[in-house]
């Protein structure tokens, strides 16, 4: 709340450059404030009296959103992509995933690789297992693995994620 909008009788004032000002009728602190050219802003409703403080509200929002739009710009946000094998994959097939995978992850992402098997490939889901560690093994430059293989259902999952950078 600023200015009109503060409805009580009295407020404790602070002054623009965070002097404590005292308790005074709000009616006093309005006029105190319209006299430097400024607003009367509620900083704290929930005390007895309400705090209320001397400030220049415009500059005060430009620079709050300025803050917010500079915390933004810096924010990354981590997406999973995913990469997915086969218990029967070749040589050649791998390095191409692998390849997927390292670009993902150089750019910061997380990577889920998962193995989905087919038929009767589930009774040896430790071919599937044999291919996992392989693919970490050829990740390990650039990733940590966050998750270890693991089965859900008819699928082998890990997650891989980028190496922390020194």
């Amino acid at each position: 709340m600023i200015n009109e909008e503060i409805r009580d009788r009295e407020v404790r004032v602070i002054g623009q450059d965070g002097e404590q000002l005292g308790i005074m009728a709000t009616s006093a602190a309005l006029a105190l404030a319209e006299e430097k050219q400024l607003d009367l802003v509620k900083i704290a409703p929930q005390a007895k009296p309400p705090v209320c403080k001397i400030m220049d509200y415009g500059k005060y929002r430009f620079e709050q959103s300025k803050r917010e739009r500079e915390m933004r710009k810096n924010q990354k946000v981590i997406v999973i992509k995913e990469v997915q094998l086969s218990a029967t994959i070749e040589e050649h097939d791998i390095d191409v995933k692998f390849r997927a995978a390292e670009k993902f992850l150089k750019d910061g992402n997380k990577v889920k690789v998962s193995i989905r098997f087919r038929g009767r490939q589930i009774a040896h889901s430790e071919i599937g297992l044999d291919v996992m560690k392989d693919f970490a093994e050829r990740c390990k430059d650039v990733a940590v693995m966050e998750r270890k293989p693991i089965m859900e259902g008819r699928n082998m999952t890990m997650v891989l994620a980028p190496k922390p950078k020194e």
